[in-house]
């Protein structure tokens, strides 16, 4: 074959030359194993474990000899992050790298909608494309165990059926783009505290019905090409190298042919990260976010340490050669595909999307029926808290965002309504960041809890837009929350505006559950999220009636944090019990951070979010899948197509649902399983499917759902298996985990 240089096999391929011409692996036409292998063929040693380590803070080597380009990552998933130095974790103050916010995950669990997910990653995947990205560090689809979790808002939520429903269609869609898909964190990451160091303890069960199915499901149905490991520990290794994640169950259980990828400093060990299923390290010696290294790219442990241990023969060549095996399919996949289109960046078209997505995620809590405003009804609106004005993209952590528009609530209002719109800060959080609280001076506090209340006596409606934001010790990487109620005074502040003007209408922003000691006080609470960049048109456009809200909540809201299940066995069970004190090392702070060892295990087991308060009968302050409309619902009686299936059979279940008010409107037709009788315990109810209708005045949809032997199954551990025992069962049909509209009895044999 004629030896070809690097920039000649590009030409070559971009001239088109006949496939005779081309080294297999360059050939697109020959299957991608054949090509991988004969890439692999034709490397080093050196070149092979260069490929398995990063070579800047988001990118990781090709082989230029060959031809092979460098593969380039972002971090996500709600959208592209502005560009990062090549050797440190500062902004490279491009003008070219401005992009659209999408909403954060979070709200796009909330819209109960998989259309809207396909939407969401067709755009967000067009706007990696276009930045020359190769792969986009998301989504993220840990489960909401705890209110407390800083990261909740970047998850979808508490239930893996949901979860899992609501990735496929993301991680198709971005893929389409040629950019892959990062499903985070593998596994059981579900708080920040002690993140990198937290060993945790869950049965068997708990992980397979709980935490697993939507990293499954985003594997298996969704086809991800990449994995990002977890910071913590499980079962005493820690996830980024942890057999029995990688090896057994990634690989082994769901023949996963994608790339696993650490955290930014998840990797910990040459040994395991050489044997235990991980192919790129990344960002090892730093804390992931900040701190920088004095140590060179070449240190890392898949570096030089593991081509020693491959030159001594304690590690098998194998070991490498199977890392690049995947590192190369992803390749093939992502940077050197021809077909990938061009993506493109901030277009009317992003804007839209984000807008719908917007649209479909506030849910209405509570409403008096205040909801929708009556314009013509109010002379002068006063709005009230700080997040009507400030940039929610940015802190956060990873998930900070360089946007080229933002609408905040207070212009979109002030859009609307105009002069009758005046605006008071009310409180005050400081800058956005992600590591600290930052206190607030007492003068400065009270002027501004004066002014509002001052201003509010002239109102004749106020609308509160408060709630958490990205920094530290709120919605953020790195640190939970503190406490469960909402910070910097802002109940006290509430009910000062409530005993002024009984006209208070909550429109907070936040990623988590908090408490509402104001909530019976008030007419009308909606949850908006982080929205990203046309937040405030969706925040406005629901609060007039433009739009009637249809979102849904994807996780509980407890009336006391000790109502929650992680909470409710005490430290042992969140956040963890310190042990063994030890140094930290100066080179690697943040895999040892806080000096200590923590363990932790998962009490809750398999009640976790409503599977917790429906089981152990402790009521929530707002459940499941609850959400409001500006119109009704009316469920009729649901028909089934026979009482009774066996083996690989199934029933359809359909029942006719009428809009009875007198706007258009959307429901969330919600199914949950029970099982009358069990060998082992199980919730009362488990949610196995959903659907979202639109229907106009008086249109009846008939909406149908079919139960297979799967869904009625539970994870024997003993077994090591799923299992649908043979008995009665009852299918649920509600509007919220709560609110059960109709039971249909039915058989398994």
């Amino acid at each position: 074959m004629k030896k070809l240089t690097a920039s000649a096999l590009m030409l070559a391929i971009a001239a088109g030359a006949a496939a005779a011409e081309l080294p297999a692996y360059l050939d697109k036409t020959k299957p991608i194993e054949e090509r991988v292998e004969d890439a692999l063929s034709r490397m080093t040693l050196d070149e092979k474990v260069k490929m398995c380590h990063a070579q800047s803070k988001f990118s990781s080597p090709g082989v230029p000899r060959l031809g092979i380009p460098e593969i380039w990552m972002s971090d996500g998933p709600h959208g592209v992050r502005a560009e990062i130095n090549w050797n440190d974790w500062g902004y490279a103050k491009w003008t070219n790298d401005s992009i659209t916010a999408f909403p954060a995950l979070t709200a796009l669990a909330a819209t109960w909608n998989p259309e809207m997910s396909a939407i969401y990653g067709k755009n967000v995947g067009e706007e990696a494309r276009y930045r020359e990205k190769d792969i986009l560090l998301g989504p993220g689809v840990n489960i909401y165990r705890t209110p407390l979790n800083g990261r909740n808002f970047e998850y979808m939520g508490e239930d893996p059926y949901l979860a899992g429903e609501m990735v496929v269609p993301y991680v198709k869609e971005l893929q389409k783009n040629g950019v892959a898909a990062s499903v985070k964190h593998f596994a059981l990451n579900n708080q920040e505290k002690w993140r990198g160091n937290i060993d945790v303890t869950v049965s068997d069960r708990a992980l397979y019905e709980i935490y697993l199915p939507a990293f499954k499901k985003a594997v298996i149905d969704g086809g991800a090409w990449t994995i990002m490991g977890a910071y913590n520990k499980y079962n005493g290794q820690h996830c980024c190298h942890n057999s029995r994640l990688l090896n057994d169950i990634l690989r082994g259980e769901w023949g996963f042919d994608g790339c696993v990828v650490t955290d930014w400093g998840g990797a910990h060990d040459t040994r395991e990260a050489a044997l235990n299923g991980l192919d790129i390290e990344m960002g090892t010696f730093t804390n992931g976010l900040t701190s920088e290294s004095a140590n060179t790219y070449d240190e890392y442990y898949l570096g030089k340490p593991f081509q020693k241990l491959i030159e001594s023969g304690e590690v098998p060549v194998e070991a490498v050669d199977n890392k690049v095996r995947n590192i190369l399919r992803l390749i093939f996949r992502t940077a050197m595909n021809p077909d990938k289109p061009f993506g493109s960046i901030a277009s009317p078209e992003h804007y839209a999307a984000a807008k719908t997505i917007g649209d479909e995620s506030i849910v209405l809590l509570k409403n008096n029926g205040i909801l929708p405003l009556q314009a013509d009804k109010y002379k002068n609106i006063l709005v009230v808290g700080e997040n009507a004005t400030r940039m929610l993209n940015q802190g956060g952590g990873s998930s900070e965002l360089k946007v080229k528009d933002m609408v905040s609530p207070l212009d979109a209002l002030k859009a609307l309504y105009g002069d009758k719109v005046k605006f008071a800060t009310g409180y005050v959080s400081g800058p956005a960041i992600y590591s600290f609280q930052m206190p607030i001076p007492k003068n400065v506090t009270d002027s501004l809890f004066n002014e509002a209340t001052t201003m509010a006596r002239d109102a004749d409606l106020i609308i509160y837009i408060g709630g958490l934001n990205k920094n530290g010790f709120q919605d953020s990487e790195a640190t939970d929350r503190k406490d469960y109620n909402l910070p910097f005074g802002q109940d006290s502040l509430i009910n000062a505006l409530i005993d002024i003007n009984p006209n208070v209408v909550i429109a907070n922003i936040s990623g988590n559950a908090y408490a509402m000691p104001w909530l019976d006080r008030v007419p009308a609470v909606i949850q908006s999220w982080y929205l990203g960049t046309m937040g405030g048109a969706s925040m406005a456009d629901v609060l007039s009636g433009k739009v009637n809200p249809s979102g849904k909540l994807p996780f509980t809201f407890p009336k006391r944090l000790a109502d929650n299940g992680a909470h409710y066995a005490g430290e042992n069970s969140y956040p963890g019990i310190e042990t063994d004190p030890q140094p930290v090392d100066p080179n690697n702070p943040f895999a040892g951070h806080m000096g200590v060892k923590p363990e932790q295990e998962y009490t809750d087991d398999i009640l976790v979010g409503y599977r917790w308060h429906d089981t152990k009968k402790i009521p929530a302050m707002f459940p499941f899948g609850h959400g409001l409309s500006y119109t009704t619902f009316k469920y009729g009686k649901p028909t089934v197509s026979a009482k009774e299936f066996a083996g690989d059979g199934s029933i359809t279940v359909t029942v006719p649902v009428t809009n009875t008010g007198s706007m258009e409107g959307k429901e969330v037709v919600q199914l949950y399983i029970s099982d009358e009788k069990s060998s082992l315990p199980r919730p009362l109810k488990e949610l196995k499917g959903f659907s979202k209708v639109s229907l106009a005045p008086g249109a009846t949809a008939n909406v149908e759902f079919t139960i297979k032997a799967d869904d009625l199954k539970f994870f024997d551990d003993k077994a090591h298996a799923w299992v649908a025992e043979p008995g009665k069962f009852k299918a649920l049909i509600g509007s919220s985990s709560t609110d059960i509209r109709a039971t249909v009895p039915f058989s398994f044999r």
